[in-house]
């Protein structure tokens, strides 16, 4: 009986490698930005910290000059996420219905040139869109002018109003496979009785797209939207690779990740010294927005029982 009680808790031993490993590089840093975004440094590579409770916060959020560069680069974030959300998602979910269909061939084929972009370094990906998209010598400049369209020749990433647009569009463009194949998953694991038994009922094809596979697929589509959401309020390498860490031009590309960079990392021009407590503010308050964000999209897409 003592032997047979010990072995019903056996599974914790499994879970402590895991704890481990979250509690050093995941909670212990976590708990550490939150206490060094009450300090203040006084000097250069964060010497001489002084205690100085919400002042960072305060800062953040009352400054005019620091509080407007948070609130541009949130502004930018949510439209970066919104641009991805609306191209990335809704076509990798229309790639997962077309793969899914069993009608389809070549479905392999296919899902591996959806998914190569996503195996390409960013900063590659960043360089290579650089060059076809320069309005002078550009691969796309270049075949506008042949269509005789040089009219829609732009500064694509040079002009305040396009620059934004155009990194969230290469962004879509490099990570639609991985939203892609996990739709595709999902759609397979419908069974093939419901789909039989709403065409006997003259279902159509879109009837059974929005009926049928759809909902089922919801729960997946929740957590789509979760990585989604966290992953552009983390985003900095695309910006870097193809603007700068100031989000040029004139920071219409700049987002949390590159203000955080700037302030709590390499420190703003002219001073160029960085401010971790200012930093940690940043990326604490970044945390809770996203905690935010992830409970209201679970909210929204659990599955129904």
């Amino acid at each position: 009986m003592k032997n047979r009680k010990l072995g019903q808790y056996t599974w914790y031993c499994y879970l402590v490698p895991a704890l481990f490993f979250y509690a050093v590089f995941m909670a212990w840093p976590l708990a550490d930005s939150i206490r060094l975004s009450l300090y203040s440094a006084s000097g250069p590579a964060g010497a001489g910290r002084t205690f100085v409770g919400f002042d960072n916060y305060i800062r953040l959020f009352t400054d005019p000059d620091t509080s407007a560069r948070f609130w541009g680069a949130f502004g930018n974030t949510w439209y970066f996420f919104f641009i991805n959300m609306v191209c990335q998602n809704v076509l990798a979910i229309v790639f997962a219905l077309m793969l899914s269909e069993r009608t389809m061939k070549g479905s392999r084929v296919y899902q591996t040139i959806i998914f190569i972009p996503v195996t390409l370094a960013i900063l590659v990906t960043g360089y290579l869109w650089k060059l076809i998209l320069n309005p002078q010598w550009g691969a796309i400049a270049q075949i506008l002018t042949k269509l005789d369209l040089k009219e829609l020749v732009k500064p694509w990433l040079g002009d305040e109003r396009y620059a934004l647009t155009t990194v969230a569009l290469v962004s879509s463009w490099q990570w639609v496979g991985i939203p892609a194949m996990m739709f595709f998953a999902g759609l397979q694991n419908i069974p093939d009785e419901l789909l039989e038994a709403a065409e006997i009922d003259g279902a159509s094809k879109l009837g059974k797209i929005l009926s049928i596979r759809l909902p089922l697929i919801k729960p997946v589509i929740g957590i789509v939207t979760i990585l989604t959401f966290v992953n552009n309020f983390n985003a900095f390498d695309v910006v870097f690779a193809m603007e700068n860490a100031n989000g040029a031009p004139s920071y219409s590309t700049d987002l949390i990740g590159t203000l955080f960079y700037r302030v709590g990392i390499a420190g703003q021009h002219p001073v160029g010294i960085p401010n971790p407590g200012l930093g940690s503010a940043i990326a604490t308050s970044t945390f809770i927005m996203l905690m935010a964000g992830v409970v209201g999209i679970l909210g929204l897409t659990k599955s129904e029982k």
